[in-house]
This record gives structure tokens, sequence and C-alpha cells, in this order.
């Protein structure tokens, strides 16, 4: 059996590999192209956001029997041709859920506090305590969308900081049984309740731009976004306006639609410098879940459950 690793890795997958006399190719700076030319020789291949797997790249590891995706994200992976074909599919979404949602609380925090504003003014001698007065979190309701493993553990740590955390999940009830201080609701009582609304569901089809003016315009006025989940899920020229026009009080991004800022067009360009001006929005580069922590534990997480698979 061959294993193909398309993505950087913590050595302890590596060394499982090795353990286990599974013969491994490593290539964590591969390009698209030369990964379908190669992948054809594997029974395992891992993967991260960077190689897609749709059916046409499927077709062409004919030898493929395992997937393993580092972290959560499928998007990108033809999920029912997998199964179609019989290949397994490993992911590890609980291994850098701790990391995403601290990450959330970090944004969260800056933002209420002032604390980028503040930084960069004291950092060019200047010492404005007045206007980097901020708001306390503690008062705000909580409103979290999408109860797996990001939004269970953020939900549990706002409660630690917040009043009242609500959550609504689509695809799932009774599921704040075991969390006193969770209350489970409609999607519309969070929107007409939350302050904060922080977002912890997968891009498909049904969360495409699901956040847009009329999700907006339905929320509590003044409403702040926190959206740590995939960028599309948000329209970012609606979530601008929203921003500009005071019904968005602030926003707390760490992924957006376009992640390769030398491929945006003009148009969009536009959309992101407005965006990137604006005082009340904290920002980062898709990097809520990368941790020196997570990195390990993606790769424990990935061989615990590789093994399983092996196993039988």
């Amino acid at each position: 059996m061959k294993a193909f690793i398309t993505d950087h890795v913590h050595p302890f997958l590596l060394n499982y590999f090795q353990v286990n006399g599974i013969d491994t190719v490593y290539e964590p700076d591969i390009t698209v192209d030369s990964f379908e030319k190669k992948c054809g020789a594997f029974e395992i291949i891992i993967v991260n956001s960077k190689i897609k797997l749709p059916k046409k790249t499927i077709d062409l590891a004919k030898n493929l029997k395992i997937v393993g995706r580092l972290g959560s994200g499928l998007d990108g992976i033809d999920i029912d041709y997998l199964k179609e074909k019989s290949i397994h599919l490993i992911r590890t979404p609980e291994a850098n859920a701790n990391a995403v949602a601290e990450h959330a609380i970090g944004m969260l925090l800056s933002l209420q506090r002032k604390l980028n504003q503040a930084d960069a003014e004291v950092r060019d001698y200047q010492w404005h305590r007045e206007k980097n007065r901020g708001n306390e979190v503690s008062n705000l309701a909580v409103g979290i969308i999408g109860f797996g493993h990001t939004g269970s553990l953020l939900a549990q740590k706002m409660s630690c900081l917040s009043q009242k955390v609500i959550s609504y999940d689509k695809y799932k009830s009774h599921y704040c049984a075991e969390f006193p201080n969770i209350e489970e609701v409609s999607l519309e009582h969070l929107q007409k309740h939350a302050d904060i609304i922080s977002l912890h569901v997968p891009l498909t089809e049904e969360t495409h731009h699901m956040v847009n003016t009329e999700f907006l315009q339905k929320c509590r006025p003044g409403v702040i976004i926190v959206n740590t989940s995939r960028g599309a899920v948000v329209k970012t020229a609606d979530l601008l306006e929203g921003l500009i026009h005071g019904y968005v009080k602030g926003a707390c991004l760490d992924v957006f639609e376009n992640e390769k800022p030398h491929t945006i067009d003009k148009s969009n360009d536009q959309v992101y410098r407005k965006l990137y001006k604006l005082p009340h929005v904290v920002l980062s580069p898709h990097i809520a879940g990368w941790t020196h922590e997570s990195f390990f534990k993606i790769s424990k997480v990935m061989s615990e459950k590789l093994d399983k698979v092996l196993s039988k």
C-alpha cells in the first residue's frame, strides 16, 4: 500500500506510515497538475484545501481506497462519488475545533475593545484612552449557527463570557440537553435576538451566500458577524453595505470569498479595499485553526482514524 501526502503535516503522521510499513510520498508543495499526473499510483491520499477531488480527479486516482482530509472542509471533494466507489473518507474536524473557537473569541474581543486600533496608536506614540473606550461582551446575546465540533465548543466558551448563548442547527434537534446554559432556537429567533452571530457551517449549495442582504436585514439592528467557517458563506458585498449603512455594527472575518489576492478582479478588489479600510472589522488570513497545537492534533487524529479503517 502506498500513501501520497499533498500538504504539510506534523512528523507524527509521517512516523505512523513508516511504523506501519506504508510506502509514503510526501510532497507538501506539489502543484495540482503534478498531483493529477501522479495520483493513480496511490491507495491513500492525504489532502488539505489546496488539492481538490472532483469526479475527474478521483477517476485519475484509479487505485484510491482512502482519502484523508486534514481539517474539516469538504468543499472541493465529491463526497457522493467517493461513496459510490466505496472509497473511505476520513477528516479531522475535532482536531482544530478548539483553535477555531479560541480564535473567534479573540477576534470578537479585539473588535469590542478596539485592540487593533489601540495597539497601532500606542506604537505610534499616541495615547487616546477615551477614543478607545470599548464594549463588554457579557451583556450581549451570542448566536451560534451550526452546532458541530467548533460551534459547540465556542458556545461552551462563550457561555462563560456572555449572559445568553443561543444556537441554531438545521440538521439537529435536542442537542443542547447537555448544555444547560445554551438555548436551542429557530433561525428566525436567533436573527431577532442575537447581538453577535458566529457562523460554523460547511460550504454547500445551501449555505453559499447564506449571509446576504436579506439575511442581515432580518437580524437585530447593529448585529456583529463572526465568520471562521468558509468565506463564501457570506456575500462580501452585502456585508460591506450593512457595515457602511450601520445595520451591521461590526465583523470578524478569518475567511474570504477569494483567498488568493493576486486573482481578485477589479470589481471585487474595490469591495475588499473598502472593507479593509473600515475600523469596525477585524481580519485574519484563514488562520483560526492554524496553531502549533492543532498542527499536531490533526496528524494524531488522522493516524488514529486511519488505524481503525486499515485494521478492518
